[in-house]
This record gives C-alpha cells, sequence and structure tokens, in this order.
C-alpha cells in the first residue's frame, strides 16, 4: 500500500512562489504515473501536472510556463515549484500515484496540455492535500 505525503504550500501574496513536496512511504515503480491535482472552493478537482512513467511532464493551460513538476525516483518524491502564482491559483493541492493514467491530454499550438482527468484516476493513491492561498 502506498501512503502519499504532501508537504509545503501555505500563503503568498500574488507574484510570489511557493513549492510542494509529496513523500512516498514505498519505493514507488517508474512504470506510475505521478501528478499534482488541485480543488479550489466551489470548484471541481482539476490535473495541475503530471509526470508520465517515460519522465515526460504535462501541464494545464493555467499553470504552463509557471509551475514545474519533478520527480525523485532515489527519495521516492514528487515536487512542484509554483512561480508567479495568481489568487487563482489558490486551493487544496493533492499529489496523486496510479500505474493507469491520470489525465487525458490534449494537444495544441503550445504543445500537450491536460484535458481532465481520467475516470480511473480516483482509484489511485492520493494523498490528504496540502493548502495554498494565494492573496492578491
Amino acid at each position: 500500500q502506498v501512503q502519499l505525503l504532501e508537504s509545503g504550500g501555505g500563503s503568498v501574496q500574488a507574484g510570489g512562489s511557493l513549492r510542494l513536496s509529496c513523500a512516498a512511504s514505498v519505493a514507488i515503480d517508474t512504470s506510475y504515473c505521478m501528478g499534482w491535482f488541485r480543488q479550489a472552493p466551489g470548484r471541481e478537482l482539476e490535473g495541475v501536472a503530471v509526470v508520465d512513467s517515460d519522465g515526460s511532464a504535462t501541464y494545464a493551460d493555467s499553470v504552463k510556463g509557471r509551475f514545474t513538476i519533478s520527480k525523485d525516483n532515489v527519495n521516492n518524491a514528487l515536487y512542484l515549484q509554483m512561480n508567479s502564482l495568481k489568487p487563482e491559483d489558490t486551493a487544496m493541492y493533492y499529489c496523486a500515484a496510479d500505474k493507469r493514467p491520470l489525465v487525458t491530454k490534449r494537444l495544441s499550438r503550445s504543445g500537450f496540455s491536460i484535458a481532465a482527468m481520467t475516470a480511473s484516476a480516483l482509484r489511485g493513491y492520493w494523498g490528504q492535500g496540502k493548502q495554498v492561498t494565494v492573496s492578491s
């Protein structure tokens, strides 16, 4: 059984930076997809950034160029560096892992981006969440 524990986050003013970390209780097989999701009050859970088993990263259009996801296979950790934060980034952020794809993707002029969560995503492993609050 894999347990995921998020840390970091907190409160920051618009334009600031925060970093989220996700520690796995056991070694995560490289065949797993891992990612960050968020849910703002009154809104649906949405994919923010994912890294696939081949190491490729995909982002939501709303965070492209501002957020960076990285995976540390040695330390069984996942990170999300968030720069140029905006008030609309305020949400509870969750770390997730699954052997199945966590998101579907779409191709646009700027490359691939996250389209939606997959139907199976919620059956994967999830952390408890960490609050990120961005004030204007």
